[in-house]
């Protein structure tokens, strides 16, 4: 196993970062169809469509064109909300890392460097509240290549989001994930984060029944004298 350190973002890892982030969200794509292949709302007209074609028609050509084209036109969809999520990122927090995440204290960005090339990213914000702007911590793209999952990045990452949390005195850690993401679901959990409430990220997430979930860690206050 090849060693790995994490350490702060440089402007020399923006290439690898991106190209891991927009590896991280197309992973996502495949789950999602199999996810909507399995709602009923979805399967009734994906298999009664082309069956009423061919009971009308009587042309399994017809059938067989029109069953393609809606697994197509499923497949879009259920590519469309983590596309779109990627194109806001990176005109939002993402388009200048060192701006967003280094300008000011209380945020950072980190990567997981192994043998010269960045294989995983996390980054922190202070919340966008500003009730809770010293209070809050908001956890963002927590990405770890594929081919070096299972070595416990993804956890050494959160954890230094959080001692970097108790460092800048925040009280709080949050973060938000998918149902669709088991993994990230268990870990975040396995962790002491406590699930709050579901909602959607967007129209799209409500259209194709997925919730986001909103999880929260807090950080013990170290006592006084």
């Amino acid at each position: 196993m090849a060693p790995h350190r994490i350490r702060r973002y440089q402007e020399s890892d923006r290439e690898g970062v991106l190209d891991l982030f927009w590896k991280g969200l197309d992973e996502y794509t495949s789950p999602t169809f199999h996810y909507l292949l399995r709602l009923p709302r979805v399967l009734v007209p994906l298999l009664g469509g082309p069956l009423a074609l061919l009971l009308v028609s009587g042309s399994w050509v017809l059938a067989l064109v029109t069953c393609l084209t809606l697994l197509a036109a499923l497949r879009f969809i259920a590519k469309y909300p983590w596309t779109s999520f990627g194109v806001i990122t990176l005109n939002t927090d993402m388009s200048d890392i060192t701006q967003t995440y280094f300008s000011e204290r209380g945020s950072c960005f980190w990567v997981v460097e192994c043998e010269g090339q960045v294989v995983g990213m996390v980054g922190c914000l202070p919340a966008e509240e500003s009730a809770l702007h010293r209070k809050r911590l908001q956890l963002l793209h927590l990405f770890v290549a594929l081919e070096h999952r299972g070595q416990g990045m993804a956890k050494a990452l959160t954890r230094t989001v959080l001692q970097f949390a108790r460092d800048q005195g925040y009280q709080e850690v949050a973060l938000s994930t998918s149902r669709l993401q088991p993994s990230a679901l268990g870990l975040y959990q396995g962790l002491g984060f406590q699930e709050t409430h579901e909602f959607y990220y967007s129209w799209i997430w409500r259209l194709i029944a997925v919730p986001g979930v909103y999880f929260l860690y807090r950080l013990r206050q170290p006592r006084g004298p």
